[in-house]
């Protein structure tokens, strides 16, 4: 027989026997979506180590609510305020955020490692349809929320003695220019593919040798002339002193499962996204518009 230890997925007899209720409640609880579950062919499995994190979030909710962890696409503003609300809360909370990448975002997000995931994997026009779409790919989306954060100016950063040799933008590609690409699964990098798509190129044929975690990182490269050119948004390129050319404007936006919207971290941090010193601080950083900012765009459906 299985130990519950060396349990991945359970069913639901098996969290009925571990959590000593009766398995009508067990059902019942999944389709209200109270319990972390995801229905495939029909069977209910329940992630064994979000239940364990249910059960702590529902007996010590001090203990784990006291602290946050964001994860995700990489952001300059959202960078900045979660420092701020840190130096607010001092030694009473714990705000954290780790930029990963969209996809290993979601992916952490779906084995209950971190609360919030941050997201821009389409355009404004195109996001109702890419997010959720990305986001039904992952365990559990179902018990997922997802609200707007803002909308940023994402397109091709460069160093300025570079600028005017990549406005005829059908020929960028074509340059023998050292690319600097994004890993896989980042929202830069997934914008950068489309792009070259429309432009009938694809990222195998440019010349590409460094690969960066982060939009910073990635600036860096440039601003040192270890490369010429890559992808990013613009408050990113603009602090570190490059040139910018907008492609697209992107909806950054925020995923959590439904109970932790209502965690008070998140609400301040949608507060504070809210407050004129936010909006001039968006302003200064550069292509950024908050408008909108906490609206609910999708319920798991």
């Amino acid at each position: 027989m299985t130990e519950p230890t060396e349990l991945i997925y359970m069913s639901a007899k098996q969290v009925s026997e571990y959590l000593d209720l009766n398995e009508k409640k067990v059902y019942s609880m999944a389709n209200d979506r109270i319990l972390p579950a995801t229905k495939i062919t029909g069977k209910w499995l329940f992630p064994k180590i979000l239940i364990d994190r249910w059960v702590m979030d529902s007996c010590h909710s001090g203990m784990l609510s006291d602290r946050m962890h964001i994860t995700g696409s990489d952001d300059p503003l959202l960078s900045m305020l979660v420092a701020r609300m840190m130096s607010q809360v001092g030694k009473s909370e714990l705000i954290s955020y780790s930029s990963t990448g969209s996809r290993l975002g979601l992916d952490l997000l779906s084995r209950g490692y971190a609360d919030v995931c941050t997201l821009h994997w389409g355009s404004v026009e195109e996001r109702s349809v890419r997010h959720p779409a990305l986001l039904q790919g992952y365990a559990n989306h179902q018990q997922w929320v997802m609200v707007h954060g803002y909308t940023r100016k994402q397109g091709l950063m460069m160093r300025p003695d570079m600028h005017h040799r990549c406005q005829e933008l059908d020929k960028v590609s074509q340059q023998s220019w050292r690319w600097v690409a994004r890993q896989a699964g980042a929202g830069s990098q997934q914008h950068l593919e489309q792009w070259l798509m429309k432009q009938g190129a694809s990222f195998e044929e440019l010349n590409s040798n460094i690969v960066a975690q982060s939009e910073r990182e990635l600036a860096g490269y440039i601003a040192r002339n270890n490369a010429d050119i890559g992808f990013g948004c613009q408050s990113v390129a603009l602090e570190s002193g490059l040139s910018f050319v907008p492609l697209v404007t992107e909806s950054f936006d925020f995923v959590m499962p439904q109970g932790i919207y209502f965690r008070r971290q998140l609400q301040r941090l949608f507060n504070l996204l809210a407050e004129p010193q936010t909006q001039q601080l968006a302003a200064t950083l550069g292509g950024y518009d908050l408008t909108d900012c906490g609206k609910l765009l999708w319920n798991g459906q």
